[in-house]
């Protein structure tokens, strides 16, 4: 569900910028969610122009420009206006299925709302017009070429419908405005990293350093375990890698996000296995890759339970408990598991769940004051939706939760949702070493808002700030296992995600050799921004910082 929640706040991002650079050919800014029927028509001030479906049609398949569509060809620049053909073409490969029970959530009903403000069709009926959007986006979804512009327009059954280029325009400076503060935020924080380089010791040789990429020198075994939380009826299938080694080991818990489940992550806990740690993966009943579809069908539109945000640190506290008990008295384990020294590495909502065990604490305080409608009806950062949804928890306690793990002695977040169900006030009480992990391209939980800014909370002197430059919200997720209906990514969707995976690689083996077993000596030399520079690629950069003072004084 993550790829079709992404993908199109990745579309809206994109083509909704060609409303300012097409004025009088609105329908190539419309991203692939908004286009009529039959024919298109824009009002601007006194001036209404119009094209045919067809005639993009004829351009789409057979690369003909007629009369009609000629005209509008001199007002876009050569490249943009080739560019069109692809637009109406390329396809999104999603389940029709999990399109629409996706759009009868509040948070797909209020993305298709959020559309629906540029489409006028004939009928001034708002629920006439947000039925119209919605049904057409299903229907484009269960065509067999897949989800297309082309499609979408064939499928939007109204034969005339008017472009609010008011309001389309007001949404692109919107979204240019989002584009351009997080292009300076990571350009202050690729700055800062440079800085942070130069000032290394020229005396570190980091030729001489190990290849961390490459698998460690102990063999493993994998054990799948089944806990049962009966107080709150969770069955835990847990992944738990061990290391062939004779004393008790540090362990490491990775929590995966929301459809997706420990699979995932097996490329991360071999390596880090191989190396002498033990690594537990529980799969979340509540949020996996199994559970999602189900989830939407049975409990009355809802993505994710809020509840959630409560039992995924509770099913890592709980594992953790269980494994403490079976680690004495099960032969395949003989006390090698030192549950005393625990780190967590976590993806998206794992990243927060990595942030709750280490200490952040839910900000009640904070949701209520971001999630308000007026204010969700002008923000663009779409994890707010998820994040607003924990409000929920408020109304079963009156106590605060404390998530917190003594147990988890440092914490690595990945593209986390962290800046409003934490807030700074949250993200306050976090005494451990953190990193967090953030992507340039990340539509999801973007990077400003949900990584750069909330590192620049954290009190906690060990902290890092990791940005994949090119990256996406999706880029360090391994491949699943085939029986696990999850849903395909297109590639664009992912960007590089071999050399991502070996970023995760590089970067937790040392965090957690340092932070968590205390070999600081061996693996210190890592974790600084010139050896980062060093192993970074062309086809996914990477920096690191270990401060930011004053961020928007940075981006000036």
């Amino acid at each position: 569900m993550n790829s079709l929640f992404g993908n199109w706040t990745s579309n809206l991002k994109k083509n909704s910028l060609w409303l300012v650079l097409a004025i009088l050919l609105p329908t190539f800014a419309i991203n692939t969610s908004i286009i009529a029927a039959e024919r298109i028509y824009t009002t601007f001030s006194t001036i209404e122009t119009s094209i045919s479906v067809s005639a993009l049609e004829k351009y789409a398949e057979n690369g003909v420009i007629d009369d009609e569509l000629a005209f509008y060809q001199q007002y876009l620049p050569a490249k943009q206006f080739q560019e069109l053909q692809k637009i109406l073409l390329t396809p999104v490969k999603v389940s029709p299925v999990l399109v629409s029970q996706f759009l009868y959530t509040p948070e797909g009903e209020f993305l298709v709302k959020r559309l629906a403000q540029v489409i006028q069709p004939a009928s001034h009926q708002p629920k006439r017009k947000f039925n119209f959007l919605r049904s057409a986006l299903i229907a484009a979804a269960a065509e067999p070429g897949g989800f297309t512009l082309l499609n979408l327009l064939r499928q939007y059954h109204c034969h005339n419908i008017n472009i609010n280029l008011r309001r389309s325009f007001a949404i692109a400076q919107e979204l240019e405005n989002v584009v351009n503060q997080t292009q300076r935020a990571i350009a202050a924080v690729t700055k800062q990293s440079n800085i942070e380089a130069a000032n290394i010791s020229k005396s570190l040789d980091f030729l001489q350093l190990a290849d961390l990429r490459n698998q460690g020198q102990f063999e493993l075994q994998k054990h799948t375990l089944r806990f049962f939380d009966s107080q709150r009826d969770r069955l835990l299938l847990t992944d738990v890698y061990i290391p062939h080694v004779q004393n008790p080991v540090s362990v490491i818990v990775i929590s995966h996000g929301l459809g997706t489940d420990s699979s995932n992550f097996e490329y991360l806990a071999t390596h880090l296995a191989s190396h002498g740690l033990a690594v537990v993966v529980p799969n979340h009943p509540g949020s996996s890759a199994k559970q999602l579809p189900t989830s939407l069908r049975k409990h009355t539109r809802e993505i994710i339970k809020p509840d959630e945000f409560k039992h995924q640190p509770l099913d890592i506290k709980y594992v953790l408990n269980e494994l403490e008990k079976i680690n004495q008295s099960d032969s395949r384990f003989q006390n090698r598991l030192n549950l005393q020294q625990v780190g967590v590495f976590g993806q998206s909502l794992g990243g927060y769940t990595a942030l709750a065990l280490a200490g952040a604490k839910i900000n009640f305080q904070q949701l209520q004051q971001d999630c308000t409608p007026e204010l969700l009806q002008k923000s663009w950062n779409m994890s707010l939706l998820f994040q607003c949804s924990a409000l929920a928890l408020q109304n079963k306690s009156n106590h605060e939760y404390n998530l917190q793990d003594d147990r988890v002695k440092a914490a690595i977040a990945v593209n986390p949702i962290t800046s409003s169900i934490f807030g700074q006030a949250g993200f306050s009480h976090i005494k451990t070493p953190v990193m967090i992990i953030g992507s340039s391209d990340d539509t999801v939980a973007p990077a400003l808002y949900e990584q750069i800014q909330p590192f620049s909370w954290l009190r906690t002197p060990q902290k890092y700030l990791v940005m994949l430059l090119g990256g996406t919200h999706f880029s360090t997720i391994g491949n699943g296992n085939p029986a696990s209906q999850q849903v395909s990514l297109p590639k664009d969707l992912i960007g590089d995600a071999s050399q991502a995976r070996d970023y995760m690689k590089v970067l937790s083996l040392p965090f957690f050799q340092t932070y968590v077993v205390g070999k600081s000596q061996q693996y210190l030399p890592y974790l600084n921004a010139a050896y980062i520079q060093t192993i970074t690629s062309e086809s996914l950069g990477l920096s690191l910082t270990q401060k930011i003072h004053n961020l928007f004084s940075l981006m000036s």
